[in-house]
């Protein structure tokens, strides 16, 4: 290297000292939160488990007989249960470090698991013909009390990781940065340890001028090997192959886990993955489309609910019918085109709660006292009943029972506009309820905040679906509060 290079502002260690070999762990804890994790992990879900069912099991048989009833045989299936539960998550990679940051999906991986475990665990015992002492009822309060102690873990383990992280007691990934100046900001101000499972201990800027690149990488390559980081990251745009190119050539004799930035644009996409097909390599942006197995169970799992639903609810409708055409002159039903699955237009099927029945270009959102709402109207909307007569839809394949909720085409056609992403609401066919309804996003949508809000609750149901979260959407639209709030 040239004798004469400007070292001024390119070198910046983020710990404000001279470059060392750090410790890989910071002090005696150090295992029990990084290389002994998964073993706390996995033990205390089966910890809340056991122990949940154990305190169930005493309270039933106690009130119930008497008597304790703490035995091997009561116990069993729970205990298969719990073991089967953390071996799937232990064989899923959930009790890694990293996933711990993330509060956010760990209840609805519990809810979907531990059902099929409990089930699992009930038909072993059937098999070993071990279930004749078992009680059924207590096995049951059981399963749902682990379940909520499942979660109670989780949550605490949750804030426990995040505090130390935050905190610096645990030893995060050392990250070592090199790139442009305004990808290493940008890239500093997303990593924080709480959230990223990373410390920066250095970075070099690049200066944007070819002359001086090779320098700067020599500087950068001795510096890395100083620091002996854990990863490196290179940070770049993609389509400045002249300053990408050198990098990678130069970091791949540095010992670390090499990475290539993706940049801010790619941070929209949670499940953004490397595929290969072949000899084709690619950047999978948006999550996989639903496989013909899983197409199938929600398109079964409709079809069964919706038929019930209208057959119990027959009368309730009948009434609500009767009710609208005796208040106001008119049909009881009312259609109205919206999109659908794919933006293929379909009409909706809704109990008349208007004076009016719109379904022009222009079309006049429902707003809180809307005169034209009427008083049989007003019921049925506060209460949702409105929304019941799509169960046809349903049963003729224009909706699913949970899903992103369809607007007016001309409300559609505008926010699709202004909205990033709105249009992969369509991905999926529309739900008479879903995600973001049970979290009270409905109602007069006034500011652009309150569709922006939607729109992310209802990717994040696209790109986190399952039975189990249709089931407990189904179940908030019943019983939450959230769920009747805002009613217009």
């Amino acid at each position: 290297m040239s004798q004469d290079v400007d070292f001024g502002g390119i070198f910046r260690d983020s710990r404000g000292a001279a470059p060392r070999r750090a410790h890989r762990e910071t002090r005696a804890g150090g295992f029990l939160l990084r290389g002994g994790f998964p073993a706390l992990a996995g033990a205390m879900d089966f910890f809340a488990a056991g122990a949940a069912a154990v305190v169930v099991q005493l309270v039933y048989h106690r009130a119930f007989y008497g008597w304790s009833g703490l035995s091997a045989a009561n116990l069993q299936p729970t205990l298969i249960a719990a073991s089967t539960f953390v071996l799937v998550n232990a064989l899923r990679g959930d009790y890694a470090f990293a996933h711990y940051l993330r509060p956010r999906g760990h209840f609805r991986a519990i809810a979907r698991i531990w059902p099929v475990v409990s089930l699992f665990a009930l038909a072993v015992g059937f098999l070993a013909r071990a279930n004749d002492d078992v009680s059924r009822a207590a096995f049951l309060l059981a399963a749902v009390a682990s379940l909520v102690a499942l979660a109670a873990g989780r949550a605490t383990l949750c804030a426990y990781v995040r505090a130390e992280a935050a905190s610096g007691r645990a030893a995060a990934r050392r990250v070592f940065l090199v790139g442009l100046e305004a990808e290493l900001e940008a890239f500093s101000r997303r990593c924080q340890p709480a959230t990223c499972d990373m410390t920066i201990v250095g970075s070099i800027v690049l200066r944007d001028d070819p002359e001086t690149l090779e320098d700067d990488l020599t500087l950068a390559a001795a510096t890395a090997r100083m620091m002996r980081p854990d990863d490196i990251f290179i940070l770049a745009p993609w389509s400045r192959t002249e300053v990408v190119e050198p990098c990678v050539k130069v970091f791949l004799r540095v010992p670390g886990r090499l990475h290539l930035g993706l940049g801010r644009l790619f941070d929209r996409f949670a499940e953004a993955r490397v595929e290969r097909s072949g000899a084709i390599t690619s950047l999978n942006l948006s999550s996989h489309a639903l496989g013909a197995y899983e197409v199938a169970a929600k398109r079964a799992f409709d079809i069964v609910v919706a038929s019930l639903a209208l057959l119990l609810l027959s009368p309730l409708l009948l009434l609500c019918a009767a009710a609208i055409r005796l208040e106001s002159d008119g049909p009881a039903l009312f259609r109205q085109r919206r999109y659908g699955f794919n933006r293929e237009p379909f009409r909706i099927v809704k109990f008349r709660t208007m004076t009016t029945m719109e379904d022009g270009r222009q079309i006049r959102q429902a707003t809180v006292d809307d005169p034209r709402v009427t008083r049989v109207g007003r019921v049925l909307r506060r209460l949702n009943i409105d929304e019941l007569p799509q169960l046809l839809n349903v049963i003729r394949g224009d909706m699913s029972l949970v899903g992103p909720r369809p607007h007016a085409l001309a409300h559609d056609q505008l926010f699709e506009r202004r909205i990033a992403l709105y249009a992969r609401r369509h991905n999926v066919k529309p739900g008479i309820t879903g995600w973001a309804q049970v979290n009270g996003l409905r109602g007069e949508i006034d500011t652009p905040a309150k569709i922006r809000r939607r729109v992310a609750h209802d990717l994040y149901y696209i790109d986190n679906w399952s039975l189990g979260f249709d089931v407990w959407i189904l179940f908030l639209t019943v019983f939450s509060r959230k769920a009747y709030r805002n009613a217009v």
